[in-house]
């Protein structure tokens, strides 16, 4: 039936300019670094870090922190439009991964055997005692909770959080995977990291090309180490949200919609530490599929820190 009362009627979408400069993303070289970006060292207490900054030193310091099987790449996208705003955008690759491989335990004082919190925590601190000023921190995944015991430890250092599809559970974390995740206390740790650097590398959730070249490339260089002591990390999560809801700091908890951990969780989560909470049409990177939109409301969390 044409025409009528009960005629369904199409109405145009309505979309800001991030969202339409995120649907006109296309292949992208992600080994090539953003144009005006510096790459150098860091020395940190588990040893070199690969860093890449971008922007005057300065402007207020962004630092954007990524995860497990992550590097500074996954935030190319985000660096311009950052620093393009007036900030001072910091990221490195943590300790065992990718360009940051030779850093571990083993250097640390004294030796340890194994990539703990505390590890990643302290590089952190250092890299954001570097810095000019309190930072705006974004930790990503596994960083997320990194992210979280810093704030905890040295909320000096902290202008204010986002907490980039992390985990939303406390304690064993991959429990509350969707479908899956009622079968990862029965793998070990070796096993567990493993089977997931087998999923992506089989590329199931169909990531682009040019993406997928990039991430087998970065597998080339993680030390097998680092990947399963974060996993044994992510089985127990500490359980900050107390201290994060009394924080003063602006947080945002963002995700995207097809994130590995349901929408649901992520948004109790937010709640439950008094943070804004933002959603994307990506799974667990809007870093590197909604960047412009993730961007925008990182800048108005900015703004909202004063």
């Amino acid at each position: 039936m044409r025409g009528g009362r009960n005629a369904l009627q199409a109405y145009p979408v309505l979309l800001d300019e991030a969202q339409r400069l995120d649907a006109q993303l296309g292949e992208i070289d992600w080994a090539v670094p953003p144009a005006g970006s510096t790459d150098r060292s860091f020395p940190a207490p588990s040893g070199t870090l690969a860093m890449r900054t971008m922007g005057a030193q300065t402007d207020p310091p962004v630092v954007l922190v990524p995860g497990a099987m992550g590097s500074k790449e996954d935030f190319s996208l985000m660096m311009p439009v950052l620093a393009a705003a007036g900030y001072y955008v910091v990221s490195y690759d943590l300790a065992g991964q990718y360009e940051s491989a030779a850093a571990g335990p083993e250097h640390l004082r004294p030796p340890q055997s194994h990539y703990e919190y505390d590890l990643f925590v302290n590089d952190f601190l250092a890299v954001l005692e570097s810095l000019t000023g309190a930072a705006h921190v974004l930790g990503y995944s596994f960083a997320g909770i990194v992210s979280q015991i810093a704030l905890v430890r040295r909320p000096d250092l902290f202008r204010s959080l986002c907490l980039l599809s992390c985990p939303p559970v406390p304690g064993q974390s991959f429990r509350a995977v969707s479908r899956v995740g009622r079968f990862s206390p029965l793998v070990n740790d070796k096993m567990h990291a493993g089977l997931i650097v087998w999923g992506i590398r089989r590329n199931f959730v169909g990531v682009p090309a040019a993406r997928m070249d990039f991430i087998r490339h970065r597998f080339d260089y993680t030390r097998d180490e680092s990947l399963q002591d974060i996993v044994r990390l992510m089985k127990r999560s500490p359980d900050l949200r107390r201290n994060l809801a009394a924080a003063p700091q602006p947080k945002l908890v963002a995700v995207g919609r097809a994130d590995v951990w349901p929408q649901y969780l992520h948004y109790a989560f937010a709640e439950s530490i008094g943070a804004r909470f933002a959603a994307y049409g990506s799974g667990h990177g809007p870093c590197e599929d909604a960047p412009h939109q993730l961007s925008r409301d990182l800048l108005a969390l900015y703004a909202a820190a004063g």
